[in-house]
């Protein structure tokens, strides 16, 4: 799928900051994509975008609006539909990143069809994909994966997207979950692939390119979460990672969700992804460990534990949001 740009973004009756978390990954990536927002009266939640009706959007030029919030169970709330209704009469298409489908509400179908636009429901493929083959396949690519889920990966992904392509590099970022594609404008969400073809659909997310191209595929989940290593699992076969970095929250004392599941030591992580790695690319190397280091109590503290776990890893130890990526991209660049 590909979405067009400038959007509009809609957050709906939000209850607060969080459950506007999607279109906040967007705003933060792509300000120059997102022209403004539109919230309903019970809204609470604000990107800091000018406020804009849909006929004020349609006249700037805005070419999707973009249902930007995660509520709880991923619906679309009744109260919501005159919105998107107007948004289609005034030539916009929908993405949404919802569980529930916009386009299986009959009058959204039915409105869409009328007016000749698109939506996108962005966790659910358009298309079907092949099984993977592990076959080798030119350019190079680097995956980021996890100690747990929600760690960090898609930050560190565009991150070193960003400083690959300040350098000169040839480079392009593979998104593989719901704000990653509205980030880049396509992408697949592979938590919505069956579980068969989720190598494959990563194969063709990052094809084969040229010999100096980079691909900077989005991680999802972990090896080492009892739920999602699947999907994990996945994509380390079919992205063929010629690097991993490996994303850290030091803070957590269980796999998120799962009191009852530990940590793995990052020695032990490191380890089983490259071991999963290696079935479609032995060379596969960890070039680095990207850390989230915002829960922890102080400056020194941080920077302790940053160099500790480089001189016991062998390799770059850094946080993307305060540190920046350069030591991870000069270890890439490396290879």
């Amino acid at each position: 799928m590909q979405i067009r740009h400038p959007y509009h973004m809609f957050l709906g009756d939000a209850a607060d900051q969080l459950a506007a978390k999607t279109a906040h990954g967007i705003v933060h990536w792509r300000r120059d994509w997102c022209l403004g927002q539109l919230r309903l009266p019970d809204c609470h939640a604000d990107l800091g975008l000018p406020e804009m009706s849909i006929s004020d959007a349609a006249a700037a030029g805005v070419r999707t609006l973009v249902i930007g919030v995660a509520n709880r169970g991923g619906v679309v709330g009744e109260n919501w539909i005159s919105t998107i209704l107007a948004a289609l009469e005034a030539g916009m298409d929908i993405a949404s990143g919802l569980h529930t489908r916009v386009a299986d509400i009959p009058v959204v179908r039915d409105a869409a069809q009328a007016h000749g636009q698109q939506i996108f429901d962005v966790r659910h493929p358009d298309r079907s994909f092949e099984v993977g083959t592990g076959a080798r396949r030119a350019g190079k690519r680097l995956l980021a994966v996890g100690t747990d889920c929600s760690v960090g990966k898609m930050y560190t992904a565009l991150a070193i997207e960003k400083e690959l392509t300040s350098r000169g590099v040839n480079c392009d970022f593979r998104a593989t979950g719901q704000t990653g594609i509205f980030i880049a404008g396509e992408g697949v969400s592979v938590d919505a692939v069956v579980s068969d073809f989720i190598s494959g659909a990563t194969e063709w997310l990052a094809p084969e390119n040229a010999p100096d191209h980079w691909d900077i595929v989005e991680g999802q989940g972990s090896l080492f979460h009892p739920s999602y290593a699947g999907v994990t699992m996945g994509l380390v076969h079919g992205a063929q990672p010629d690097a991993l970095v490996l994303c850290h929250e030091p803070t957590r004392t269980h796999m998120r969700g799962l009191p009852h599941q530990p940590l793995p030591d990052i020695a032990t992580c490191i380890e089983g992804h490259l071991n999963a790695a290696h079935l479609t690319n032995p060379g596969a190397r960890c070039i680095g460990i990207a850390v989230n280091t915002s829960a922890m109590e102080s400056e020194q503290t941080r920077k302790e534990l940053l160099k500790r776990l480089a001189v016991a890893h062998g390799m770059p130890a850094v946080d993307p949001v305060l540190d920046g990526v350069a030591p991870l991209v000069d270890a890439l660049e490396a290879i």
